[in-house]
């Protein structure tokens, strides 16, 4: 079998990228597409599909572009995937689609199965209108709370199985995670629109600035739907509960996320009041920890530090966003414990930590990290960010506690999805705790489906 070398999407240069908030990963061509799509294999069982959290059937969507058919490919993700142009940017394809790839085997390189995604679903978004249309007549009516990934992707599974669906944001706009949590340089906000706009021509209507549990009662929902989804996340930031978390120019990742994204900081046309470090320290190594430390860089930060408790190889975040973050100048202060927040006058200064070495795997494989007695240092800095983490507002939860939780906030549901409520389902952040886009979309498929057959077995037994 001939080797074929893996198309690579370009990227902008890094001393240029971060005077902007522009995308950092540009799209394939037409013609570049279709040279990647033809190193697909066609696999039989399609090991690919298998790492889906969502089953797209991937070798048929791809097999379209070699026949130069995006309508046909778009098509075929749609019948699974009702947020594309998200996935194909922000999915760990790596860790998921692209890890079962049998190419890898034939020359050590998967098909960039994320990147097809991203230009079919662009080009759809560009050339035609591939908005299915959802039933006329109606089966019950559905509540979902919150409209991020699993919201929406409930809320579309559900109008298209002929559910009457309406979704309850407590945000001004829709999107969730993908509006508020994502920077403009990985997830464009007018692409996100784009997306949650076919979701709302299926006829799902949208109530913003809607908190359940105290704009609305559960109680009061339960009385005007048949069913309820709950996919309202896990925005609660968590900190580390060290000296100096109180001190003016510390922030969870979450709020300066938000603000940044929310107020639309990236866009210089507005003069949005954001916090803006000249020497910033991001605690954490998963993606919203690189999130944050880019965005200050974007912001005009001088120096900006993560400083993560084990090692590069440890770290939670995509490979991919690791490596932008170093070409772009981060500096990765590695097997680094912080343990106090240095500050004057109500102000951060520094941070102090302590060295760390791992220790052996223990039974789920993972290397503990352990402190370095007498190993302390200093990072001077004006601003530091803490993002080690979220979990679910227990807002909802308290003022309806019928719902169940774990000790960890999250909701408890069954293997179909419900709650301890019955026609109450819940999936995603909500309910795993934080976690990645496409797998809260998996789990908004799931308790849609669940949702549709109870719906439709009810309406049988009513004719």
């Amino acid at each position: 079998m001939v080797k074929r070398e893996r198309q690579k999407q370009r990227e902008k240069d890094p001393l240029e990228r971060i005077k902007t908030f522009e995308e950092v990963n540009c799209p394939f061509d037409d013609q570049t597409a279709i040279l990647e799509a033809e190193r697909c294999l066609q696999c039989k069982n399609a090991p690919c599909i298998k790492g889906c959290p969502v089953n797209i059937n991937i070798p048929a969507f791809i097999k379209q572009l070699t026949f130069k058919d995006q309508k046909g490919a778009i098509d075929i993700i749609k019948q699974t995937n009702n947020l594309p142009g998200v996935c194909g940017r922000v999915c760990p394809q790596e860790e998921q689609c692209e890890k079962n790839c049998i190419r890898k085997r034939v020359d050590g390189q998967a098909v960039a199965i994320g990147a097809l995604e991203r230009y079919t679903a662009d080009y759809a978004l560009e050339h035609f209108d591939d908005t299915p249309t959802a039933p006329k007549e109606k089966i019950g009516k559905v509540a979902v709370i919150g409209a991020g990934p699993a919201g929406l992707t409930a809320a579309a599974d559900l109008a298209l199985g002929g559910a009457d669906v309406t979704i309850f944001e407590a945000f001004h706009k829709a999107g969730g995670v993908l509006i508020y949590g994502i920077p403009e340089f990985r997830l464009p906000k007018v692409l996100v629109q784009k997306e949650i706009d076919k979701v709302l021509n299926l006829g799902v209507k949208l109530e913003l600035n809607t908190v359940v549990g105290k704009t609305i009662t559960m109680e009061e929902i339960l009385r005007e739907y048949d069913a309820v989804f709950i996919g309202s996340g896990a925005g609660l930031p968590k900190f580390m509960g060290i000296e100096g978390e109180n001190l003016n120019g510390v922030f969870s990742a979450n709020e300066y996320l938000t603000r940044v994204n929310l107020m639309k900081a990236y866009d210089p046309d507005y003069d949005t009041p954001v916090w803006q470090g000249d020497k910033v320290v991001v605690l954490g190594g998963g993606n919203v920890a690189m999130d944050a430390a880019r965005t200050a860089l974007r912001l005009g930060a001088q120096e900006v530090y993560v400083v993560y408790r084990r090692s590069k190889e440890e770290m939670p975040c995509r490979a991919e966003e690791a490596e932008h973050a170093l070409e772009e100048g981060v500096k990765f202060e590695l097997l680094s414990q912080p343990i106090k927040i240095l500050g004057k006058d109500g102000k951060v200064t520094g941070i102090e930590c302590l060295k760390c070495q791992l220790t052996e795997p223990d039974e789920t494989g993972r290397r503990r990290p352990v402190e370095i007695e007498g190993t302390n240092y200093i990072i001077e800095c004006d601003t530091v960010i803490v993002a080690i983490g979220t979990s679910p507002n227990p807002l909802l939860t308290n003022s309806y506690q019928a719902l169940k939780t774990t000790n960890k906030g999250t909701l408890i549901v069954d293997e179909n999805s419900m709650t301890a409520v019955l026609n109450v389902y819940a999936g995603g952040d909500a309910v795993t705790g934080a976690a990645t886009v496409i797998l809260a979309m998996g789990a908004g498929k799931k308790a849609a489906e669940q949702i549709i057959q109870k719906l439709k077995e009810k309406a049988e037994k009513k004719g």
